[in-house]
């Protein structure tokens, strides 16, 4: 990867749908047939806990490589406090520029900028033997259970970071997922329908 051809800036209204195309490609038949991560962004930039200043993409030679984003959200404390933190994604890069560092520096920039905003920690579902590689530890030990999720089960897949150092210090709870991430399968599909057709497959390693 050559950096000085890479650029990461906030996104514009011009970008959205080719950003949500990005998002399709780049998720298409990975977590289950299809994706509706697009649809997932669609909904996110109207939504009052989406961060605009943390919405970038990532160009190379002018062209769309990939993307973050940031939701704001909460730890609901054991001792009654609320505790504001982040939590990110979707965030990707194109399928063939995958496993080259593009995601790693597209996620380092991203959480400078969102430590450079103030912001105390960032919490999210994803791979330790990727995010760990950007300072990501399993939630479990800062003390942060992910809603719903019985006391036994593998919670590996919950991560979180510090931005701030020690701003969990003290902090036990519940971390809450936004709203806005959950939606309707047929919502998906009437979106899906504006994008070139594609086949959907079931294949080895999807969870839904």
């Amino acid at each position: 990867m050559k950096k000085n051809d890479i650029t990461i800036r906030l996104e514009t209204s011009e970008d959205h749908r080719d950003v949500e195309a990005l998002v399709r490609d780049a998720f298409w038949n990975v977590y289950r047939p299809g994706c509706s991560e697009h649809y997932v962004l669609h909904v996110l930039r109207d939504d009052p806990a989406f961060v605009k200043e943390l919405d970038v993409v990532m160009e190379q030679d002018g062209r769309l490589i990939g993307q973050n984003v940031f939701m704001k959200t909460v730890i609901e404390a054991d001792d009654g406090r609320t505790i504001p933190v982040l939590t990110m994604g979707p965030i990707c890069v194109l399928p063939e520029l995958q496993r080259k560092g593009y995601g790693k520096t597209l996620l380092d920039d991203s959480l400078e900028k969102a430590a450079a905003l103030g912001y105390g920690a960032v919490l999210f579902e994803g791979n330790i033997a990727f995010y760990g590689n950007s300072g990501f530890d399993c939630a479990g030990a800062f003390g942060i259970r992910y809603h719903d999720l019985p006391d036994d089960a593998d919670a590996s897949f919950f991560l979180c970071r510090e931005l701030i150092p020690g701003y969990l210090d003290g902090v036990t709870g519940v971390y809450q997922t936004p709203p806005a991430y959950y939606v309707e399968d047929n919502d998906v599909e009437a979106f899906d329908r504006g994008f070139p057709p594609r086949e959907k497959q079931k294949l080895p390693g999807q969870i839904f």
